[in-house]
């Protein structure tokens, strides 16, 4: 097992953990009343068995159906009022099992109820535990955009079982290889080859290669946790994570939420390494090199069809990075390297630079 300590979370990372996980627990947060928090896909197949790990805890078990649009302040006050029902008191924990939403909508209930209770990410899904469950962001979406709404609050524990990708289907594992190669991109060009190399191992038919998970998993987690360490809060290099996030949030907010995480991602990443090409930043052929590895995914390469440049541009005005009616991004100047750290890693762009890199993605296809 792998073990890393981040802004006071430890995060442990092994097969086997989901069945392990009960004394984990037990010795983070000692005689603790537990709710396990889980959507209607994931719960049936893991929630009794982390259930049994954590005896003789008491655990109660709450559901959201599974899927983005879960991720609203009206699930939060549901869950909220449910265990207020229940007799929660500040002697309580949450675990949040499965994979993204459920991480972030679990966290934001632990960081608000009772001004704040500990919770522990078990993440389940690829995007899950290289992402959403490092760093203590937690929130939900609101209509104006992603994340809106939410807090810093950093799990007590991590518990990453890379057995878990064996049940994940397919889509959901290009979902979350958008993140690694974003990893990839913004902070190791050896990692954004070494997914090149071994795209079909990790995308096979019948589940991941189980050696080639674990190493992505091992390795994407120590990435972003090295840069969350550096800057807890984003007020610098963590902000080189959003990468690909600025157009992503505006495709998936304009998609209804009906386009993976992931897919958003990869179309964010050809834009803005467009608009990186476009401001002199990058050299042109950085976006080619990205986009290669996107389309050997599976994964999307350009904004839909249906969606104006006008409208991404502006969704992106409400995003957290916009400043003063001026969107600011992430972009990156080589493989493995951002540009704008004398910048705080925020690059302001014009609406035309954007409207003319969506243009750009679209005329490749």
């Amino acid at each position: 097992m792998t073990e890393l300590e981040l802004h006071g979370s430890r995060i442990v990372i092994g097969a086997g953990l989901l069945d392990l996980c009960g004394d984990h627990i037990r010795a983070a947060l000692p005689a603790r009343r537990i709710a396990i928090i889980s959507d209607d896909i994931v719960s049936p197949i893991y929630a009794a068995r982390v259930a049994a790990t954590c005896a003789p805890s008491p655990v109660t078990l709450l559901t959201i159906p599974a899927g983005e649009a879960s991720k609203t302040r009206a699930q939060w006050s549901r869950l909220t009022d449910d265990l207020l029902t229940a007799g929660f008191g500040r002697d309580s924990a949450i675990i949040a099992l499965g994979g993204g939403v459920v991480g972030d909508l679990a966290g934001f209930v632990a960081a608000t109820y009772m001004r704040g209770i500990p919770f522990v990410q078990m993440p389940t899904s690829l995007l899950a535990m290289i992402d959403a469950s490092i760093g203590g962001k937690t929130g939900v979406d609101t209509n104006a955009g992603k994340n809106l709404v939410g807090a810093f609050h950093h799990p007590a524990l991590v518990l990453v079982d890379p057995r878990a990708l064996s049940t994940l289907p397919l889509a959901h594992i290009r979902n979350g290889l958008a993140e690694a190669i974003k990893h990839g991109v913004i902070a190791s060009a050896a990692e954004f080859e070494w997914i090149s190399s071994n795209l079909g191992g990790l995308l096979r038919a019948d589940g991941p290669d189980a050696a080639l998970a674990e190493r992505l998993v091992r390795t994407n987690i120590a990435i972003k946790a090295d840069v969350v360490a550096r800057d807890e809060r984003e007020s610098g290099v963590r902000k080189t994570l959003n990468f690909g996030h600025t157009v992503g949030h505006a495709v998936e907010s304009l998609s209804g939420f009906g386009m993976l995480h992931g897919e958003c991602v990869a179309i964010g990443m050809i834009v803005e390494a467009r608009i990186a090409a476009r401001l002199g930043i990058a050299d042109a052929a950085l976006a080619g090199t990205i986009e290669k590895l996107v389309r050997a995914a599976s994964l999307p390469c350009a904004v839909p069809a249906s969606m104006s440049a006008a409208d991404v541009i502006e969704i992106t005005r409400s995003d957290k990075k916009a400043r003063a009616g001026t969107v600011e991004y992430a972009l990156p100047s080589a493989l493995g390297m951002m540009a704008g750290a004398d910048r705080g890693y925020a690059i302001p762009v014009s609406d035309s630079v954007v409207a003319d890199a969506i243009g750009d993605t679209r005329a490749s296809l």
